[in-house]
């Protein structure tokens, strides 16, 4: 029998500070009126909505879709707006949002591994303080990153070596399709660096189903359920940075508390945790995916150029991150080429700088485009294609935006 699990808040790390506004139940502002992007994004930048609905149960959630695509009205199903531009026309459609902050625990067997399932509303970073406090293992690398559960497989989000995709083992959600709820397991996801199924049915007819979607896809996921093991301790730290904050070796395991606390550490050093206060965090994160090339295209670069293993996690072994390296593809460092084609931090479209433009790149590292207070999309859009156009002339490659724009 399913039951629900909260861990005792006096064992969580400390939260990460999330964007918070006051809505009645019909997810309208105090006045009445929609929302406007601007107030559901971390870039804090877009124009009004059509509609908004918060909606508070599954039946809900799957209503307001189903509603919106019988009608034929444009859907954005949005979760915590840290991975969307919003035009400053806007969205001349519905946005939904899921409420949602469950979390069930399915299994739990101390030899074999916990299995639970979290609604897609749930903040990620509370999963990430609840998995740590409840010995679920495999979390704390991917602490303090913005959005909600449901995002997560979307994007498949990773840091400091780990992505979600290694803690999946399913998503249920909506198929629009089909009109239908359907599991998908992890082998149907199809998950790769920061893409998957999901995300390509935005774009793709082939995936979704005959056409594409906009800025919401074929499946909007109702719920993620995971399946990891139990342990206290972090996996084998994979990634230079945070073995060196931890003062340990690349491949050493550490309590996940304090691996949590050193990612967040270096999280904020680089303007990476939600902040009111701090300008580098009115960002949508990193703005730009690490470009994956040929070899060909990769040996044209500088001998300095950064160049890693593409590894296939569709085929990891199961239960390790043991994936086998694709051959013939090579993928390089997206903040290198930016600050190697002369955008350093803090560049803007100004001979000002970041302390006067509206929009610059961020004063702690050159992969997120900020918004320095009275930013409009345009700045921001302006601002990302110099840097696409700067890199591009420089090395030739093309850099692809990792947010979804909404309303352009």
């Amino acid at each position: 029998m399913p039951i629900s699990v909260h861990a005792d808040p006096a064992d969580w790390p400390a939260p990460v500070p999330a964007l918070a506004r006051p809505l009645g139940r019909d997810g309208a502002e105090p006045g009445g009126r929609p929302p406007s992007l601007a107030e559901l994004t971390t870039l804090r930048v877009g124009g009004p909505v059509g509609s908004y609905i918060e909606a508070r149960s599954e039946a809900e959630l799957i209503d307001a879709v189903r509603e919106a695509d019988t009608a034929g009205t444009p859907l954005l199903v949005i979760g915590g707006g840290s991975n969307i531009v919003g035009a400053d026309t806007g969205f001349d459609g519905v946005v939904v949002r899921d409420a949602r902050q469950e979390v069930t625990l399915s299994a739990d067997d101390r030899c074999g591994g916990v299995e639970f399932t979290a609604t897609a509303g749930t903040t990620w970073d509370d999963l990430v303080r609840e998995a740590i406090a409840s010995d679920w293992g495999g979390f704390a690398p991917l602490s303090g990153i913005p959005g909600t559960v449901g995002a997560a497989p979307v994007q498949n989000i990773g840091a400091y070596g780990a992505e979600v995709g290694e803690l999946l083992a399913s998503v249920r959600a909506w198929d629009r399709a089909t009109g239908q709820p359907v599991q998908l397991p992890l082998a149907r996801l199809h998950l790769s660096y920061r893409d998957s199924a999901l995300k390509r049915s935005l774009t793709d007819a082939d995936v979704g189903g005959g056409r594409t979607w906009g800025p919401t896809g074929r499946w909007v996921v109702l719920s993620v359920t995971f399946s990891v093991r139990a342990a206290s301790l972090s996996a084998p730290i994979a990634y230079a940075q945070l073995a060196h904050t931890l003062g340990v070796e690349v491949g050493a395991r550490v309590d996940a508390r304090a691996v949590r606390e050193a990612v967040l550490e270096l999280r904020r050093s680089k303007g990476m945790v939600l902040d009111d206060a701090d300008h580098d965090t009115w960002s949508a994160g990193s703005f730009f995916t690490n470009p994956i090339l040929t070899q060909d295209a990769a040996a044209a670069l500088p001998e300095d150029a950064p160049r890693f293993p593409v590894t296939d996690s569709t085929r990891a072994v199961a239960g390790t991150r043991e994936a086998p390296v694709i051959e013939g593809l090579v993928k390089t460092s997206a903040a290198w080429l930016i600050d190697h084609a002369g955008f350093g931090k803090g560049f803007a479209l100004s001979e000002a700088g970041a302390g006067t433009a509206p929009a610059s790149l961020s004063t702690k590292h050159v992969l997120a485009l900020t918004n320095r207070g009275e930013a409009r999309a345009a700045d921001l859009v302006a601002l990302r294609d110099a840097v696409v156009a700067g890199v591009r002339e420089r090395f030739g490659v093309s850099l692809v935006p990792e947010p979804v724009h909404v309303g352009f």
